[in-house]
């Protein structure tokens, strides 16, 4: 399994909505970036990630699914990008801010500081683990 990062702005796609996607879940479109849709595509079925409210809020607030490998983007009229479709796992106890990730010594190399345009990126294990735990004690 591999862990990843998907940011959405909340007032365009909030994590409140997928939740609501319920089951079936929802397709993550829309992405023009060719090294974040090169990250779709890598993106396997049960793969985790975790979903980050940008621009508004700037933090990390729960986790999805992917439950469908990478398809043909259908908002791509050019035929050149690809979604997957995910569905809501884990709401975080502690949403995780990126002013605390920025604080934190151990996440210096996160890609979510070093690339932090990028709207999917992956996320190595051991971050991954450091991020759950700070959301589980409030940081």
């Amino acid at each position: 399994m591999s862990y990843w990062l998907i940011k959405s702005e909340p007032d365009v796609w909030s994590f409140s909505q997928q939740i609501q996607s319920g089951k079936k879940g929802s397709i993550w479109d829309g992405v023009r970036n060719y090294q974040a849709a090169n990250n779709l595509r890598r993106m396997k079925k049960g793969d985790l990630c975790f979903f980050y409210h940008s621009n508004i809020g700037k933090e990390i607030v729960g986790i999805v699914r992917v439950i469908e490998e990478a398809f043909m983007d259908p908002t791509d009229k050019t035929k050149k990008f690809v979604a997957v479709r995910v569905r809501f796992k884990a709401k975080l106890k502690h949403p995780v801010s990126l002013e605390n990730i920025k604080k934190s010594e151990e996440l210096k190399e996160l890609p979510l500081i070093r690339q932090s345009r990028l709207s999917v990126m992956p996320i190595d294990t051991k971050y991954w683990k450091i991020i759950l735990n700070m959301s589980k004690i409030g940081k």
